[in-house]
């Protein structure tokens, strides 16, 4: 018989799982007439399965969304530990929006981040908002990149341990941004990511002329490459864990059997079943059933 499971994850800034908060968590489920199974700690204080029966999936939510104080992820608790990671990049792999951080070297930083933030929330389609901000950073010398990705650019938090302990385990760990190839090829080899796609500034002698190489990677390359990689490993949607944050990852997030809207737009999260607002990627783990011993990096 296949049970559900509801993992509760800490925030990394909020206060630790406690007996407390567990002990909430049991009778929410038990006044929605759930039947507790089991309940496992996967990291100590950090992250713990409730095993449970009698409940839909999509009936779990309301019961954890007011006052829990920490992350959760319903789903079957089964073929947990996925077999590929389709990843976005900007605001999910690495801290920044790339291109906000280009335009700052001319000054344009609020007015290239506005456009990317309306673009991220759904509000701007996206490859129009893209050639617009690419537009903007026209005469940028080509050297300026390289010092935005030393200086600028970070990982976040758990990114490594997502990627390093999901490849250990055999799964195939594939990078899509909306972002530069500039950035893409140097955080998937830091990372060990196995392929990446994303897109590619046009520089001319030396200078960015203002311009995207077409075809433009968006919302539907990222969705094929989704399915193309499916396909080549014969794995079905239950295999595919896919993590994003903008309104340009959620077809790609709704094909894959996890879903995970990832510290995301307000358009996102309310489109998506799982999404993480407190923890850092790690999450991703503990919601595989991976325990903290297991976790590599």
């Amino acid at each position: 018989m296949t049970h559900n499971v509801v993992t509760l994850i800490a925030g990394k800034d909020n206060s630790p799982l406690d007996e407390a908060i567990v002990n909430k968590a049991f009778i929410r489920l038990e006044k929605k007439k759930a039947a507790i199974v089991d309940m496992k700690w996967l990291a100590p204080g950090e992250a713990c399965d409730i095993i449970f029966d009698g409940l839909e999936i999509d009936q779990v939510a309301g019961a954890f969304e007011e006052k829990i104080f920490c992350d959760f992820i319903v789903q079957k608790n089964e073929n947990r530990k996925k077999k590929l990671l389709i990843s976005d990049m900007d605001s999910t792999i690495i801290n920044q929006e790339c291109i906000d951080e280009i335009a700052d070297r001319l000054g344009l930083k609020e007015k290239v981040a506005a456009i990317t933030e309306r673009a991220m929330n759904g509000e701007l389609d996206f490859s129009e908002s893209l050639i617009e901000r690419v537009a903007l950073l026209k005469g940028l010398n080509e050297s300026e990149l390289e010092d935005v990705y030393e200086n600028n650019i970070s990982v976040m938090s758990g990114a490594a341990e997502l990627v390093q302990t999901m490849k250990k385990n055999g799964a195939y760990c594939l990078l899509v941004s909306g972002g530069f190839t500039f950035f893409a090829d140097k955080i998937a080899d830091r990372l060990g990511f196995d392929d990446n796609k994303a897109n590619i500034l046009e520089i001319t002698e030396g200078l960015l002329t203002g311009k995207v190489t077409p075809p433009i990677l968006d919302k539907d390359s990222k969705l094929a490459s989704l399915n193309k990689v499916a396909n080549q490993l014969e794995l079905t949607s239950s295999d595919i864990l896919a993590v994003g944050d903008g309104a340009n990852d959620l077809p790609m997030l709704m094909a894959a059997g996890l879903g995970v809207a990832y510290h995301a737009k307000p358009n996102v999260k309310s489109q998506t079943n799982a999404k993480i607002d407190h923890a850092d990627l790690r999450a991703l783990l503990y919601a595989q059933g991976y325990t903290k011993e297991e976790i590599s990096g």
